[in-house]
């Protein structure tokens, strides 16, 4: 087998954490929506959720002030919108009606959910310790929503520089874990 050497800036292609999701907050009857990539669970119950928003977004502003906000995973489906969304500034743009997304009042916060999208949590940020110096926030999941029509969900993920992969073959092993 013979390895070489790889560069650190294409690592995260190496370790995507998870589906590519559409974040939403909404401030002084202002809603908005980013595409985030950089998330991972860190807890069962309760949920929790670590996410990296940049400093330069405008939903991290929002977040920080609001501490809650959405997380909505779409399907290849979306792949559009999802990068559209990711490409312009909701300082500038109504990204909702740029991109056809429709939001949906939320059961336990003030951040619309997305309609379109196969599934939505409702989070509260839980723990900001790390939000100064790596803006990394920690999210409780306080309510979750699911289409259960949808049996085989194909989200995205980022490989990085514009690749995605989407998610294909679903294996069933025996665990033993209760």
């Amino acid at each position: 087998m013979a390895k070489r050497s790889y560069p650190l800036s294409k690592v995260y292609g190496l370790l995507e954490p998870g589906p590519v999701v559409l974040v939403t907050t909404a401030r002084k009857g202002r809603a908005n929506v980013m595409t985030m990539s950089w998330h991972t669970m860190m807890e069962f119950e309760p949920p929790l959720v670590g996410c990296v928003i940049s400093g330069r977004n405008a939903s991290f502003e929002t977040l920080r002030a609001t501490k809650e906000c959405a997380i909505n995973i779409p399907t290849r489906e979306l792949a559009k919108q999802v990068v559209g969304v990711g490409n312009c500034s909701g300082l500038k743009v109504d990204k909702f009606a740029r991109f056809g997304l429709t939001p949906v009042d939320a059961a336990e916060i003030g951040a619309p959910l997305i309609e379109e999208c196969y599934a939505n949590l409702e989070c509260r940020v839980a723990d900001t310790r790390l939000v100064n110096r790596y803006n990394f926030f920690i999210l409780e999941v306080v309510k979750a929503w699911v289409d259960t029509a949808i049996k085989q969900p194909q989200t995205l993920h980022h490989r990085g520089n514009g690749v995605f992969t989407v998610d294909g073959e679903t294996l069933r092993l025996r665990s033993n874990m209760k």
